[in-house]
């Protein structure tokens, strides 16, 4: 099952020549989840993935930069024709939103859902859920994290046949939980395996709910608004710091760091070499980069730049 993270919009509460307001594509396996929805996302979209049939859309927070893609989204998905149903998750107030939103949204010809969640509230998917939980940006904020199921241990063919099992259809029914022939799975399956897990903070300062929810994460996805000389700044706004961001992934134990939510004061470089201080597998992606995330078995989590020959050195 393919896991990726595909970074629409990257940069802090303005947009530069390189850089459209916060939009994250989470993708798992036919499975296309948008987090937050800034301004200028469905080009950004047409651009890079093309503005695929969102079924389900997260918001981390109200503010103008995270929501103000929507209204032009969901009219263009109206023009289209669309008939398939659309749900916006969001912190309470999301409702309010839409109300607010109403004159200039217009009527839309299919079946909108607005749900708002609360922290520790979880959604059940195929194969994995989405839990959302409480950030610090001073408003009703929420992260979200996607964790997969735990996966079957690996079937020992080996163990099965010195047990009387024969190759073929038994196998089969064994790795599927079946007992044959008076052999239990458990008698020829390895450990359960984990599955992965991503988090997606949006805008917060730095805060210990991320810290537990992201334990051992595969990939977090964390906001870095400001440098550490600007700490001040970033504790007054409730953002973070790339060194506080970097000191939160190092005590979260995650296997990689994406910071977003750059500001254009600043390039890439200076953000990444400052959290690598504090955690060294950190990277910058720039808008249309994507990062894989494979099962541990097989690899590491792996930026993959849209152009495999610049470094993030520009705003």
């Amino acid at each position: 099952m393919d896991l990726d993270v595909l970074f629409v919009g990257t940069a802090g509460s303005a947009p530069s020549a390189r850089r459209g307001l916060p939009a994250t594509l989470v993708r798992r396996g036919g499975d296309r989840l948008l987090f937050d929805c800034g301004e200028g996302t469905q080009r950004q979209l047409v651009r890079s993935t093309g503005l695929v049939e969102l079924e389900e859309i997260f918001i981390t927070h109200f503010h103008a930069d995270h929501v103000l893609g929507l209204p032009g989204m969901l009219k263009t998905f109206a023009l289209r024709q669309r008939e398939r149903p659309l749900t916006v998750y969001g912190p309470k107030g999301l409702r309010s939103l839409f109300a607010t939103l109403a004159p200039i949204v217009g009527r839309v010809g299919f079946p909108l859902d607005l749900q708002e969640l609360e922290p520790n509230d979880e959604l059940a998917r195929d194969g994995y859920r989405l839990a959302a939980y409480a950030t610090d940006h001073g408003v009703r904020a929420l992260g979200y994290a996607l964790v997969e199921d735990a996966r079957p241990g690996v079937f020992d063919p080996a163990r099965a046949e010195e047990l009387g099992v024969s190759p073929g259809p038994d196998f089969g029914r064994l790795q599927e939980g079946e007992t044959i022939n008076g052999v239990s799975p458990d008698q020829v399956m390895g450990e359960p395996r984990r599955g992965r897990r991503i988090v997606i903070t949006g805008d917060t300062a730095p805060c210990e709910m991320t810290r537990l929810v992201a334990f051992e994460a595969d990939l977090l996805v964390h906001e870095a608004t400001f440098l550490h000389d600007e700490a001040d700044r970033a504790a007054e706004t409730r953002h973070s710091t790339a060194r506080q961001a970097g000191e939160l992934a190092a005590a979260a134990g995650v296997n990689m760091l994406a910071l977003t939510h750059i500001s254009p004061r600043y390039g890439g470089r200076e953000v990444r070499d400052e959290a690598r201080a504090a955690f060294q597998n950190t990277v910058v992606p720039r808008d249309f980069d994507r990062i894989e995330v494979p099962f541990p078995e097989r690899g590491e989590p792996t930026l993959v730049k849209t152009s495999a020959e610049r470094e993030v050195v520009g705003p």
